[in-house]
């Protein structure tokens, strides 16, 4: 939670991330995600989905930015911190839980960007950031309730 925090912070403050913090956020992720699936094969399979997912999502951002929206894709159609985020997302949680909270991240981020965008005077979001923070709520609210298991799917 402290990296995530890390990358809250400094994705809000100067919409750039010390690189080392994806790496490290992505080994946390997968060894939490590891150590909570009964089989190896299990948890390589659902960060091979996982990771095709965002594969795709990354692939169709990526054409709509370059054909539609006629703009250059890294750095302004999405950040590269972002799509680090993405790929250490996918490799924390199973399929079916990694689907429901990668959503959900992606609404809460839009959500609280058009909230907070007038006061903070923001003119891009800070996904990475915000999705930290969402996972940041999600792992606190976990270990308050414990349900439903995050990684019992």
């Amino acid at each position: 939670m402290i990296c995530l925090g890390y990358i809250t912070v400094q994705d809000f403050k100067e919409r750039k991330v010390y690189w080392f913090l994806f790496p490290l956020v992505i080994i946390l992720l997968g060894l939490v995600h590891f150590l909570n699936t009964a089989a190896p094969l299990a948890f390589f399979n659902y960060i091979l989905l996982n990771t095709l997912f965002v594969s795709v999502i990354i692939s169709v951002l990526y054409l709509f930015t370059r054909i539609i929206i006629k703009k250059k894709f890294l750095n302004h159609g999405l950040g590269l911190g972002d799509i680090l985020f993405f790929y250490a997302f996918a490799l924390g949680f199973p399929t079916v839980t990694f689907v429901i909270l990668f959503a959900n991240a992606i609404l809460f981020a839009l959500l609280l960007f058009l909230v907070s965008k007038k006061r903070l005077h923001l003119r891009t979001v800070p996904l990475a950031g915000l999705m930290g923070l969402f996972l940041i709520l999600v792992f606190i609210y976990n270990l308050i309730f414990q349900s439903p298991p995050l990684y019992g799917y």
